[in-house]
């Protein structure tokens, strides 16, 4: 991959986003029509609040995990990462709206950014795409496939 290769020269601008008050069943709907699995919350300004992705709204349609809870010395003591991940997916499994569901704490590019960048953003943070933010608003996105292509056509 071409070091100096910069993201605005492979991300995607036509960017489907979503709003923090959207239903969950329309922003499922929206998802399924451009064929994607996710994309970036904005609020009215277009700037970026959260990701919404098609595991977040999968949470609903799957069991709860319960908190583990261990029994020591007669005492009973619960997990607290365990308790943690519950709370997570029953705020998701009882959301209405793409705020409900939504991840908080997106991790971002800007237009910038190298490709290595991106590429390392998404592997240590287990991302498959990384809006693309300028002054906070969303201009874009860049996807594992589109760096994958620009790796492919890129040559010795």
């Amino acid at each position: 991959m071409p070091r100096s290769m910069l993201v605005r020269q492979v991300m995607t601008t036509d960017v489907l986003t979503f709003s923090p008050d959207e239903k969950v069943q329309d922003a499922t709907r929206r998802l399924i029509e451009r064929g994607i699995d996710g994309g970036p919350v904005v609020d009215d300004e277009g700037r970026l609040v959260g990701m919404l992705s098609s595991g977040d709204l999968l949470v609903q349609e799957t069991k709860l995990h319960y908190p583990t809870v261990i029994s020591l010395f007669g005492a009973y003591l619960e997990l607290p990462s365990s308790h943690r991940r519950f709370e997570e997916d029953l705020r998701r499994a009882v959301g209405a709206t793409v705020g409900d569901v939504m991840h908080d704490e997106p991790v971002s590019c800007a237009e910038d950014d190298t490709l290595e960048r991106a590429a390392t953003l998404m592997h240590d943070s287990e991302v498959s795409r990384l809006p693309v933010v300028s002054d906070g608003k969303v201009v874009g996105i860049v996807a594992r496939g589109d760096i994958l292509r620009a790796v492919m056509g890129a040559g010795p």
